[in-house]
């Protein structure tokens, strides 16, 4: 045999023995804690014919001897797992499951409902590593300490049994009902709804106290103060912080003016909601002789009034942000300030934060001032009304300046788009309430020109004065609080990709340019389509979530390589740092906290998300009521999610979403496919997809649950899917 032949041959017994190695501690990984043979490892890794006899115990021998594997000394082996401990949030599933995210990593450890423990959902644990990660499944574990709870307050019904009372969970998550002693009842009767503190978990389950008394179950005031409270805001603030509020005085003192720039003399105005009270923005116009306009966006000086370590500082602070549910806004500031002294109220003078810019028509600005104002609203405009002027309203001064700033918002979009700009818009949904606050009417919010003006304006201002801070100082820059929005996931884009095909879209993912470019087509394409928001569901649920840091890497969704948040600090406590921070550095003050400002930053993106939940845990409870009349009525809807328990309607005429469950589907087995985002039908062959239109039967409701059952009546087939309708009656 040639020394040719000879070292291929040797290439290829080391090839043979790398991979009989790899393919039996990837078969011995599946089941670290148990022994097995060479013939049981043989053919569960697939080694036969691959790797001879002596040769297989000589390698898993060799693999003992250096520590890989176990042995029992009597030609058994095993993996020898070394047990690691990591720390992380735990996440647990209504089935008790739980998943640890490991603290700075995507990692996840699989936490069996008997591992868990005593934590509860949200809290920081320490987990004991059991089994490895093996081809992509997740690690397992099971926790071995609680470092640190999310909350200590839990809000739930107390049900007696005797002299023996408990709480249980509204969060269907939690897999404990609180235990309450004697002496520890505040009074709660059986039934009502209460808050609870956990005192301790010694036994089997945690004993707490009653802190708060809500009231009956399905009283709408008892239902919203839960839900405040299940996401940890308090509907009141303390004694001390109202007090302080109210002891601020009212009058804004003359020589506090003449540090100002005085804007009282421009035209200005303020465009929100209809039943906003809170009013942190405001517009100035002024057309100037060279034609171009002074335009100055003005927010609320709240920093004025806001001292650092107050009491009604350290209360914003730990809220973060103002809460929005259905029929009521819990203000991070109390009323006495957001209402009243901060908010831009028109006919009264107010003390502001300001950007002033010379744009000529195209949006360029030619000339900026950032700095503190003084200014004096001459009218409230709410959002139709200032649209209504617009279209047709009388030729006066309000009329010409608001459509001048229509059209040059509009040049701004228009930039903003061709930069790479996604412009998603969050359809909301909206009630009428009747006097006892049941919903008597649900719809879809229009939006018009007017919420794009304002939105436009101010992005300008909380980019430019990122910018600008941006410019103060380049090496090292200035320590600042930034609105970041991280690129999406590749996976996760592919599969939005795969989703849109159904209704006939397509996304060009081959460079990060073609890709944003397809997004931004994507969310042109479906403007007024009926798929339009669940398309635009899935893909805000496929981007990455918008969060603040003071690390920039910029803002993807707006294409922005420099954004904050400004507009907003009457109900955002970033804003609030962010006036501070640009207050000092346009005083030449450059000194500030790095470690401080991101604690707050994570700080307030944690409670920003609970708000968040909140919003939509009162938003369900209202469709849930709404619907609650209407059982057996028929709708059209949208399948807007998928599941392996069953597939979400949305009602196309309301927006209330409901699940149609696949036990509840009588006429044929379906069974969830992933990768297609649809269920389809084990006898027939029938696919759901997400997406398609259906006519759905109102089931059941559960206001306890929050959850609405659907039954299918109708498929009302999809072109995009090429089968025949198919009818269920």
């Amino acid at each position: 045999m040639t020394k040719k032949k000879k070292d291929k041959k040797r290439r290829q017994a080391e090839i043979s023995f790398a991979l009989a190695r790899k393919d039996s501690l990837n078969f011995l990984k599946k089941a670290p804690h148990r022994f097995f043979n060479n013939k049981q490892i043989a053919s569960g890794a697939n080694l036969r014919g691959q790797i001879s006899h002596k040769k297989l115990v000589g390698l898993l021998e060799d693999m003992a001897e250096k520590g890989i594997l176990e042995t029992d000394g009597r030609g058994k082996f095993r993996f020898l797992f070394k047990s690691t401990d990591v720390v992380g949030s735990i996440d647990i599933t209504r089935d008790g499951v739980g998943f640890v995210l490991i603290e700075g990593t995507d990692k996840e450890i699989f936490i069996r409902p008997s591992e868990t423990g005593k934590s509860m959902p949200g809290d920081k644990v320490k987990v004991q590593v059991t089994k490895p990660s093996v081809r992509g499944n997740k690690a397992e574990g099971r926790v071995i300490e609680i470092v640190e709870r999310a909350k200590t307050r839990f809000v739930g019904t107390v049900k007696m049994d005797g002299d023996i009372a408990f709480l249980v969970p509204d969060d269907h998550k939690m897999t404990t009902d609180f235990h309450i002693p004697k002496g520890e009842r505040g009074g709660a009767k059986n039934g009502e709804k209460a808050v609870v503190e956990l005192i301790s978990w010694e036994r089997r389950s945690p004993d707490a106290r009653v802190v708060r008394v809500l009231g009956a179950p399905g009283e709408n005031e008892t239902e919203m103060h839960a839900i405040l409270f299940q996401y940890g805001f308090d509907p009141k603030f303390p004694e001390g912080v109202e007090a302080e509020a109210e002891s601020i005085s009212k009058k804004i003192p003359a020589a506090e003016i003449k540090k100002r720039r005085d804007l009282r003399d421009t035209l200005t105005f303020t465009i929100d909601p209809v039943d906003a009270k809170d009013f942190d923005d405001a517009l100035s116009f002024k057309k100037l002789e060279n034609g171009h306009f002074e335009v100055g966006v003005h927010i609320a000086d709240v920093t004025h009034y806001l001292k650092p370590g107050s009491e009604m500082d350290k209360e914003a602070q730990e809220r973060a942000t103002s809460v929005y549910l259905v029929d009521r806004t819990v203000p991070m500031l109390p009323e006495a300030l957001s209402n009243f002294l901060c908010s831009l109220r028109p006919n009264e003078d107010k003390l502001t934060f300001s950007c002033v810019w010379e744009l000529d028509a195209n949006g360029k600005i030619h000339q900026e001032w950032i700095g503190k104002t003084v200014i004096h609203s001459d009218r409230r405009f709410d959002y139709l009304e200032a649209q209504e002027l617009i279209d047709k309203g009388p030729d006066d001064q309000y009329r010409e300046a608001l459509q001048i700033l229509n059209k040059i918002a509009y040049k701004l979009r228009a930039k903003r788009f061709k930069k790479g700009s996604l412009g998603f818009e969050d359809q909301e949904m909206k009630f009428e309430l009747d006097e006892n606050g049941k919903p008597i009417r649900a719809y879809i919010k229009r939006r018009v020109d007017t919420h794009k003006l304002i939105e436009d304006f101010m992005l300008l201002a909380n980019q430019q004065v990122t910018v600008f801070v941006s410019r103060l100082r380049k090496d090292p820059p200035l320590p600042f609080v930034y609105r970041i929005h991280d690129t999406p996931d590749l996976d996760k884009l592919t599969r939005l990709r795969e989703f849109v095909a159904n209704f006939g879209y397509d996304l060009d993912l081959s460079s990060a340019k073609s890709t944003t470019a397809s997004l931004h087509k994507l969310v042109t394409d479906v403007d007024g389509k009926p798929e339009q928001r669940v398309v635009q569901t899935v893909a805000i649920r496929t981007m990455a979530k918008a969060v603040y840091s003071i690390d920039n890497i910029g803002h993807y969704g707006l294409a922005f390589t420099h954004y904050t948040h400004f507009t907003s600090p009457i109900r955002r406590y970033p804003d609030v740092m962010v006036h501070r921070l640009l207050f000092k550095y346009l005083n030449h003050e450059f000194t500030a906290n790095p470690g401080e400002l991101e604690r707050q930053c994570k700080h307030s993106s944690n409670m920003e998300k609970k708000a968040t939940e909140a919003e939509r845990a009162s938003v369900k409870y209202k469709q849930v009521e709404f619907l609650e009349d209407k059982i057996g009525q028929e709708f059209q809807a949208l399948i807007s999610g998928v599941t392996k328990w069953g597939v979400f309607a949305e009602i196309t005429e309301n927006g209330c979403e409901g699940m149609i469950r696949l036990a509840d589907i009588e006429w044929d087995y379906y069974e969830y496919i992933e990768e297609k985002y649809c269920i389809r039908g084990r006898r027939t062959g029938h696919e759901i997809h997400l997406g398609d239109k259906v006519i759905i039967k109102v089931r059941e409701t559960n206001l306890f649950k929050r959850e609405i059952d659907f039954d299918l009546v109708d498929h009302i087939q999809e072109k995009f899917h090429g089968a025949a309708e198919l009818s269920f009656e």
